[in-house]
């Protein structure tokens, strides 16, 4: 590479060789001041000087970039907040590095007084942590089944708005919560635009650690996910994922997109040992998207 480029938000600057900084074989002793002893060289020390000054530049571009990125999470989740929340709302509160600013909107919006007398249900312990911190009323699916509206970030997003959902590890809740309400808000950046599910990362399924083993043979051998990879999530030490309820995941991976999404929902939720499955599909009311030129909203096809 010879010059810098974008990658996963950060900058990146390669630096090819330049003849001053290549050693000629002698001693770097920096003590004689003598043109062997680079360190002291009047030229070496402006190269070193600029190339110092390069990589200043190059880091604070860098973390310009990041923070750019982290504030069109922000923007994103606190415009569905402001556009789709009202006082006297049920709301179902997403999991995510996304729907974490959704949440942070909630919790500043009743502190400011900008709504009242709401409750939300959260769809993870981390976001049920982060809610509490926040002074935001909680409250479960058993005493609130009807939701005015959830938000939620997503893994994928094809053009009718059909969702991969579940990366991090809470598909189970996401769903059982925003199947309920009324509107589903889907928050994500457009990276997470997809011609077609299943092509970007896992599509994961939640099962029961009882014999997880022959559960995951059971999934790979499913007409309509033929040719998957299905592995065990597992932690940085090796150790199986646990979600929230105390459930395994089975990650699937595709090499083109999921010819039938409907078809592989239904197989899946029939197969025994099947818990849930990351498709969220007809689900999602609109996507706010996050992109380069700001935040727009995606329908589908047809939707006013």
């Amino acid at each position: 590479m010879r010059s810098g480029f974008i990658s996963s938000g950060w900058l990146v600057q390669s630096r090819p060789s330049h003849p001053i900084a290549r050693c000629s074989g002698r001693p770097w002793s920096g003590a004689s001041g003598t043109r062997g002893d680079r360190p002291n060289h009047p030229v070496y020390r402006v190269r070193v000087g600029a190339a110092s000054l390069r990589r200043s530049s190059w880091r604070a571009l860098r973390m310009k970039v990041t923070a750019s990125a982290d504030d069109l999470k922000r923007q994103v989740g606190y415009r569905a907040v402001d556009d789709y929340v009202r006082s006297g709302m049920v709301v179902g509160l997403g999991t995510g590095s996304t729907a974490a600013y959704a949440v942070e909107r909630v919790g500043h919006k009743l502190s400011s007084g900008e709504l009242k007398d709401i409750v939300c249900i959260p769809t993870s312990v981390r976001t049920e942590e982060q809610a509490r911190s926040l002074n935001v009323p909680l409250t479960i699916l058993d005493t609130h089944s009807k939701l005015d509206v959830a938000i939620d970030g997503a893994d994928e997003v094809d053009d009718a708005l059909n969702l991969v959902k579940g990366r991090g590890g809470a598909l189970l809740r996401e769903k059982m919560v925003e199947v309920c309400a009324k509107q589903f808000i889907v928050i994500v950046d457009e990276s997470k635009l997809v011609p077609g599910l299943g092509v970007s990362g896992a599509m994961p399924v939640e099962v029961t650690p009882f014999c997880w083993q022959h559960t995951l043979r059971q999934i790979a051998a499913l007409p309509s996910v033929a040719g998957c990879r299905a592995e065990p999530r597992r932690t940085g030490d090796s150790q199986l994922y646990v979600t929230d309820n105390q459930n395994y995941i089975v990650d699937l991976y595709f090499d083109r997109p999921i010819a039938d999404a409907h078809r592989a929902a239904a197989e899946l939720l029939n197969t025994v040992g099947v818990v849930e499955h990351g498709l969220f599909l007809d689900m999602a009311t609109v996507a706010l998207v996050a992109g380069k030129d700001g935040i727009y909203e995606k329908r589908k096809p047809g939707a006013r």
